[in-house]
């Protein structure tokens, strides 16, 4: 029931930046639920549970696992999916674009989402010159 009552009031404490920066569903929850850990720590996309939840800036977090959430909650930075979660390749041709959180790729130590599998192969073709592309474009698209 505690567990219940937090996230509930991460949800509400949501605030409009955090919504337009960070990629969430309608309840304010990141990566479609899925754990941002497992994909550096299993190099996989494993599913969150609702009972172990962390709230970062605005956005709630889902993990597989208890050990997953306090390696999060010690260095979230480490963790989060670049450009707010929003799809890679999209962001490197200046815009906003849902995710798949299977269509992933963790390089230099960074997590990058695109839209669906096919997108993430065409992404990392040139993937160099498009995460260039996207670090320029996301400052400016981050505040629409």
């Amino acid at each position: 029931m505690k567990k219940l009552v937090l996230m509930l009031l991460a949800l509400l404490s949501l605030s409009a930046t955090a919504q337009k920066k960070v990629n969430t569903d309608k309840r304010g929850v990141a990566l479609s639920g899925y754990d941002p850990v497992a994909y550096f720590t299993e190099n996989a996309a494993l599913k969150g549970s609702k009972e172990i939840v962390y709230e970062h800036e605005g956005a709630v977090y889902q993990f597989a696992t208890e050990e997953n959430k306090a390696l999060f909650a010690k260095a979230p930075e480490k963790y989060l999916p670049q450009f707010g979660g929003w799809c890679a390749y999209g962001m490197s041709e200046g815009y906003k674009a849902p995710v798949d959180p299977k269509a992933f790729t963790v390089s230099q130590g960074r997590l990058y989402l695109n839209y669906s599998l096919s997108v993430r192969e065409e992404w990392l073709k040139d993937k160099d010159a498009r995460i260039k592309k996207a670090e320029i474009n996301w400052p400016a698209i981050s505040k629409k």
